[in-house]
């Protein structure tokens, strides 16, 4: 079977240099401002221009009823004026997700705007955010757009990983992703699980995948189902349970049905 390996597209230098000043601009504003307040003026100011492309004018006076629905789209550019999920769950770091809510937000709003379907401006836009927002960011990421995560403070994302379109990463416990790990397109990764009697009652558990682990196409990893090593999760499958290293597990819930074959050869080769 023939290997292809990703190619290397740039846009052109001038749109190039313009995207890495931007992108610099912005490191440097969340870098400096802490406050949520201040980090949520900037994301305000920078949706503003991407959706309406033009320069925030301040703040709003009465208008007319015919353009409610405009001003509260634009009121809706600043984080501090919405709610999103998880600010409502019970477990919540309510300080450390406050800082992190503007970032969240400016996050889904890029990615549901043209520039979000920028693949080489959205790659970067993303990692830069994220080591704002993760507990930990390495080198060599990308991330796809329409990605989700729950409060980010309990995410980690180590070297060379690849998060896929659609993935939800529900990190209300703690989700590791070891070097090299690939999560597939609508991929589901948890780290709670709900009382079965009292829906109030959370468990959070750490779920781990990796090194090299690969979630595939629409698979679903329930809390603690951790995928070992070089394991593999197929299309579809759930994971209820950890995924032993080195193998392929699918089904519902999944089971190891095969050993990969680097393992094979490695043992024919002694």
């Amino acid at each position: 079977m023939p290997i292809h390996t990703y190619r290397e597209l740039k846009p052109t230098p001038e749109a190039e240099a313009l995207y890495r000043r931007w992108l610099a601009k912005l490191n440097d504003e969340f870098t400096r401002q802490q406050s949520p307040d201040r980090r949520s003026e900037v994301v305000r100011d920078e949706l503003y221009q991407i959706y309406f492309g033009r320069p925030h004018g301040g703040h709003i006076k009465a208008v007319l009823n015919s353009e409610l629905a405009m001003y509260c789209l634009s009121e809706s550019f600043d984080p501090r004026n919405i709610t999103l999920e998880p600010e409502y769950y019970g477990d919540i770091d309510a300080e450390q997700y406050a800082i992190r809510k503007p970032l969240i937000w400016f996050w889904q709003m890029f990615d549901r705007s043209p520039l979000g379907l920028n693949h080489w401006l959205g790659f970067r836009f993303r990692c830069m955010l994220g080591r704002h927002i993760f507990r930990h960011l390495g080198k060599h990421v990308k991330i796809f757009h329409n990605v989700e995560f729950t409060y980010g403070y309990n995410l980690t994302i180590e070297d060379s990983c690849t998060i896929h379109k659609n993935v939800l990463l529900d990190d209300r416990g703690a989700i590791i992703l070891h070097e090299g790990t690939s999560v597939s397109d609508y991929a589901n990764v948890y780290s709670h699980t709900h009382d079965i009697n009292n829906q109030s009652n959370i468990t959070n558990k750490t779920t781990e995948l990796g090194p090299r682990a690969r979630v595939t196409y629409h698979a679903t990893v329930l809390a603690g189902a951790n995928i070992g090593e070089d394991g593999m999760l197929g299309a579809m499958a759930l994971a209820t349970k950890p995924v032993p290293q080195e193998t392929v597990s699918v089904g519902i819930p999944a089971k190891a049905k095969i050993r990969k074959q680097a393992t094979v050869l490695a043992a024919e080769t002694l």
